[in-house]
């Protein structure tokens, strides 16, 4: 218990550094939203993240592994749904440096294609990550439509995982985080709904270890735990890419 309240003391602490950090330093806020890099077998999303066996740095082979981690993460029952809502995390998307959290991701994800009228992105295109398919958009109405922001550790999942018993300035530092938010396939996303590793996984199978690599990091970082059909899912993934790195840990 004191080695988990610590965890959540440093994640408090760390979300006001950060939001005090970027607002003197705003030009610094794109490094933070650049688009993570990883290495793992059947990862390879241009945008997402590329994989090569054959060339793993030095860097990479000094990461942590995904797999090290989820054995370090807490296994038992999901607690009750009871109070969940989603203002529980976050009412709406911040702000930040004058731009709302939902287009900084979107532009995130479609990189240097995309096209913007101020802070919102209007077109663009993107390898998406769920589906693996070639998305092109024209108009903002299409983004719209087509696009919705999707957090990786649903925050109902989170809710039933140790987060209703947490702060909500550290519920608020989850919801918002880069590392637990993609732009994706708006149909996909609303298939996913809340469910986790157990229930539901991206089609696109060559994103498959990327994604519960960041369900991994997200819940480490967060002091979330897993179940146990969860944790066996998971591992059934990493076993195809068993040098799969976790994100940020």
């Amino acid at each position: 218990m004191k080695l988990k309240t610590r965890r959540l003391s440093v994640v408090v602490c760390a979300a006001i550094g950060v939001v005090i950090w970027l607002l003197v330093n705003p030009a610094s806020y794109e490094q933070i939203f650049t688009p993570v890099e990883n290495t793992g077998a059947e990862s390879g999303i241009d945008g997402v993240g590329d994989y090569a066996a054959e060339a793993v740095t030095e860097a990479d082979a000094s990461a942590r592994l995904a797999v090290e981690v989820l054995g370090e993460l807490e296994v038992k029952g999901r607690a009750p749904k009871t109070g969940y809502d989603r203002e529980q995390f976050y009412g709406n998307w911040p702000t930040v440096d004058g731009c709302n959290l939902r287009q900084r991701i979107i532009r995130r994800e479609f990189g240097e294609s995309a096209v913007l009228d101020g802070c919102n992105v209007v077109a663009g295109e993107y390898d998406e990550p769920y589906t693996g398919e070639h998305k092109v958009f024209s108009t903002r109405e299409e983004i719209s439509k087509g696009v919705q922001i999707d957090h990786v550790v649903a925050l109902s999942d989170a809710w039933q995982k140790g987060a209703q018993y947490m702060d909500y300035a550290v519920r608020n530092a989850m919801a918002t985080d880069p590392l637990n938010l993609l732009a994706v396939d708006a149909s996909a996303n609303g298939k996913k709904s809340d469910g986790d590793a157990a229930t539901w996984l991206p089609p696109n199978k060559k994103f498959r270890c990327q994604y519960v690599a960041r369900q991994v990091s997200v819940k480490y970082k967060y002091g979330l735990w897993v179940t146990e059909a969860e944790k066996e899912a998971i591992l059934r993934v990493l076993e195809n890419c068993p040098i799969e790195p976790a994100v940020g840990v």
